[in-house]
């Protein structure tokens, strides 16, 4: 199976060909003022803001996330302290602008307090102008999970959660190193149901040892709890984590297909239709701030480890903020810029590659004006890699959207790669 399925959690940031960089304040500040960038925008994209929470109880052997193990004692305050420096030295980049959803991830949110997400929230609106209806998620755990906390945090703002349930087989839990039980996983659910009205559920695929009948049962005992959204991952050995260094035995490739096949069915039937490679919504209820990441909107994102997206009229920029929390709080509150790991102008190369990596993950595609409307560039920059990707059959021969077709979908990374 060749589809593009990076990222193990609903909350990750696109960080399409960013270099990694290093830690040290002394070495990580870059630029590409020489680069020719991005046309004139004649209106600027919807506006996001995420925001990184970095700790976990225990690291999962397949997470490449910027995550650490939490430290004897959380320092909520000084997090706070930091976050609220980072998003202070940001406003310049994005006054004026509304942001119309925010997207707490992590690491593990949930480990913050009740008093710290309301700090947190109360920061961010009177820094911020936060759309009235603004969708505003937090990722959560089962294992960290207390009802009094949730109703907390929906009382402070939080309209959406985001649990990680991965599984609702404990062996598989304990393969994949999780902390909770499949019963705190429905007691979480249930909780978060009774805290907010939206929900998702993150689960997973292909995982070791996964028989057709196990990941069918996930997926019903998901559907049973009646979400307005799934997010269905198939498990990926991504460098860097203990599960490339120790490999374990996973389905082949044909079995991981069916399972992928079954999920999208039993979603169907269970009137979550697929929107995009690893989401499932009920109609009207795709998530907003990933949507805004497929259409190639902009984002902010503040705490360690943080990407960004930002247009300008005349540019667009990608930023990263310093990886490790210590060095990220420190660098935060010298208010002097050093938190920040990158920054780097796209340039006319690197447009036609970055939106199709994001637009194509779309089953439905998006409208061919939406290329000129966000990076600049006229269609006309990439009418060779649209007629290759037609003519290879990846591509719909729609001139008004670019879709993938059924093979395009079965085979997204061939697809994507014809834009770089």
């Amino acid at each position: 199976m060749a589809k593009f399925i990076p990222i193990i959690s609903e909350g990750f940031q696109p960080t399409a060909r960013t270099p990694s960089v290093s830690d040290s304040p002394s070495l990580i500040r870059t630029s590409a003022q020489t680069d020719p960038s991005a046309g004139h925008l004649s209106a600027l994209p919807p506006l996001s803001l995420y925001i990184h929470v970095p700790w976990c109880v225990r690291k999962c052997p397949y997470c490449d996330f910027n995550s650490h193990q939490t430290p004897a004692v959380l320092p909520e305050d000084l997090y706070l302290d930091a976050l609220q420096a980072d998003l202070e030295q940001a406003l310049p980049s994005i006054w004026g602008r509304q942001v119309f959803t925010v997207f707490i991830g992590g690491g593990t949110p949930s480990l913050l307090s009740d008093r710290g997400i309301d700090r947190m929230l109360a920061m961010l609106r009177s820094h911020l102008s936060l759309w009235p209806d603004a969708e505003i998620t937090l990722e959560a755990n089962p294992g960290t999970a207390e009802a009094s906390r949730f109703m907390a945090y929906a009382a402070s703002g939080i309209n959406r959660i985001s649990l990680g349930v991965q599984s609702f087989n404990d062996q598989a839990l304990v393969a994949l190193g999780r902390i909770h039980d499949a019963g705190q996983a429905r007691a979480a659910i249930d909780m978060a149901q009774r805290a907010v009205r939206r929900v998702n559920l993150d689960l997973m695929f292909a995982l070791p040892g996964q028989t057709l009948e196990q990941s069918i049962h996930d997926t019903r005992t998901a559907l049973s709890f009646g979400t307005e959204h799934l997010s269905m991952y198939h498990l990926t050995l991504e460098p860097n984590t203990v599960f490339a260094k120790y490999p374990p035995s996973l389905p082949e490739d044909d079995l991981a297909a069916e399972m992928e096949d079954t999920i999208e069915t039993l979603a169907g039937e269970s009137g979550l239709l697929r929107y995009e490679v690893s989401a499932f919504s009920k109609p009207g209820a795709q998530s907003r701030h990933n949507t805004n990441y497929w259409e190639f909107g902009d984002y902010l994102g503040i705490g360690p480890g943080a990407h960004g997206k930002i247009s300008y009229h005349d540019r667009i920029e990608r930023e990263s903020r310093t990886k490790n929390p210590d060095l990220w709080m420190a660098a935060a509150l010298k208010r002097d810029g050093s938190h920040i790991a990158e920054n780097r102008r796209l340039t006319a190369d690197d447009l036609p590659f970055e939106f199709m990596l994001n637009a194509l993950r779309l089953k439905n595609g998006v409208a061919s004006t939406l290329y000129t409307e966000r990076s600049g560039q006229p269609l006309v920059t990439i009418s060779k890699a649209l007629d290759i990707a037609t003519h290879k059959g990846l591509l719909t021969a729609d001139p008004l959207r670019f879709q993938a077709t059924a093979q395009g979908w079965r085979f997204l990374n061939e697809l994507q790669t014809i834009f770089l």
